[in-house]
């Protein structure tokens, strides 16, 4: 960690470089204004303590300057008595707090203590979130890659492009993004940009001026709002052409210009994109501008559909049992067989969304402590007008006494190891990838890679 000490008192620097004792953090002590402004640029400060005389350098605001420079900096004023409006003021400006002088070592060092601190719960937090997304995520080679690129991405300020069906989580990778990033504690904002009616959707994106329109008032847009954060564009490909335009302008030059205005304004703001359609191919219908789809896929992740990632299907259960506890009132401690098979084995057309709606249903609808298959939405029941075997209920396999000892033995295994007996047991009976792939209702790449990571010496036939 570098704290940067900026203060005219040569004496007053001297005695905190002589005393201070945090081996671990490295001082950096600067007597002007010309030398602060030199080493804030560098963008590595994680703490500044700065003379009250030194927070306006002709028309330049110091405050704004080390924070524009310094992602997640903490700063703190050291003023005399005298200037304690100026250092009240610059709480407002964006100071976290102000010190009244005189300052002891013990104070600047107990101060960066408490930043210490507060930097390595947020390192344990990020590893604690890295652990429950790789739960969430999967353990599939596709997924494993896709995980790997959001760590290396999230740190950077570059654009994004998720795509994927409806409800495969693309909000949710991007907020992740946003979380692993340096911008973490500043806003980020979601907007689908199919939900706005068009002719609102420039002023609400860019903002107005007073009398622009009929009903137009002084208004910031959320590209403002989410100035020095994430912005999350949701179905971007619904954007008017003249929208676009202003979209591309501002990934260009990263300004904007409210709706009656005539004066640009310089914002910093990540932009992550996402849709479930084929871009490419709006861009050859000529719906999509072309330079704007480059500029938006600078990194592009592809979220699969939950149908062909079902090792994460009894995490993401166990996750919005958890998420819904409070809201249903309910405390789920097991789910029985027939109805894990039955959660296990659907096809989800709607994706994680779709299973998190049928969670929170089942939730509503136990009785006790346990979801039982009459919990779950009819669509997931075998009696549903569905084809033979694609629920795979032992009790419409076996014969009554077999069923009943099957659900016995089985109904303490975790839903991974129901599906890896399911999956060994269909392709056992087919003898071929094809066959139970389709039987299966999953790719034949999926079955394969599951077939692998079982370990199982296969030939197709």
């Amino acid at each position: 960690m570098i704290v940067l000490l900026a203060d005219s008192d040569k004496k007053f620097v001297n005695e905190i470089l002589e005393t201070w004792s945090i081996t671990e953090v490295s001082v950096t002590a600067v007597t002007n204004t010309a030398d602060m402004i030199s080493v804030a640029a560098n963008g590595d400060i994680s703490v500044a303590f700065i003379s009250a005389d030194f927070l306006w350098i002709a028309e330049l605001d110091a405050v704004s300057y080390l924070k524009d420079h310094n992602q997640g900096i903490e700063i703190f004023v050291l003023c005399e008595p005298k200037k304690l409006p100026a250092a009240e003021s610059s709480v407002s400006w964006g100071a976290n707090k102000f010190l009244i002088k005189p300052v002891s070592v013990f104070i600047l060092e107990n101060t960066v203590r408490k930043a210490l601190q507060k930097h390595s719960n947020k390192k344990n937090y990020q590893l604690m979130e890295s652990q429950v997304l790789e739960e969430l995520f999967g353990s599939t080679p596709e997924m494993r890659k896709t995980l790997k690129t959001i760590y290396k991405i999230a740190p950077t300020a570059s654009t994004v492009l998720v795509t994927g069906e409806s409800g495969t989580g693309k909000e949710f990778a991007a907020n992740i993004i946003h979380r692993l990033s340096k911008r973490a504690d500043e806003p980020f904002l979601a907007v689908n940009c199919g939900a706005i009616p068009e002719n609102i959707v420039e002023s609400e994106l860019f903002g107005s001026r007073r009398g622009a329109f009929t009903g137009a008032v002084d208004k910031k847009g959320l590209f403002e709002e989410a100035d020095g954060g994430t912005l999350f564009l949701d179905e971007v490909a619904e954007l008017s052409q003249s929208v676009q335009v202003k979209l591309l302008r501002f990934l260009q030059n990263r300004e904007i210009r409210r709706v009656g205005e005539n004066e640009n304004r310089t914002l910093d703001v990540r932009i992550i994109a996402a849709t479930n359609r084929n871009v490419l191919e709006e861009v050859k219908k000529g719906t999509f501008r072309e330079d704007l789809y480059y500029r938006l896929n600078t990194f592009h992740i592809e979220l699969p559909p939950l149908r062909e990632r079902r090792s994460t299907i009894s995490n993401l259960i166990k996750h919005f049992i958890i998420k819904h506890q409070n809201s249903t009132g309910k405390t789920i401690r097991s789910i029985s067989q027939p109805a894990q098979m039955a959660l296990t084995s659907y096809d989800y057309p709607g994706n994680i969304r779709e299973l998190e709606n049928i969670i929170e249903h089942a939730m509503i609808m136990a009785e006790g402590e346990e979801i039982s298959l009459e919990d779950l939405p009819e669509a997931l029941h075998p009696s549903y007008n569905v084809p033979e075997n694609r629920y795979l209920l032992s009790s419409s396999v076996a014969k009554p006494e077999e069923s009943q000892k099957n659900n016995n033995e089985s109904e303490d295994l975790p839903l991974a190891e129901l599906e890896r007996r399911h999956i060994i047991k269909i392709f056992e009976k087919y003898k071929s990838v094809s066959l139970a792939a389709e039987k299966l209702g999953i790719s034949r790449t999926t079955l394969w890679r599951k077939l692998e990571e079982y370990k199982l010496e296969i030939t197709d036939h």
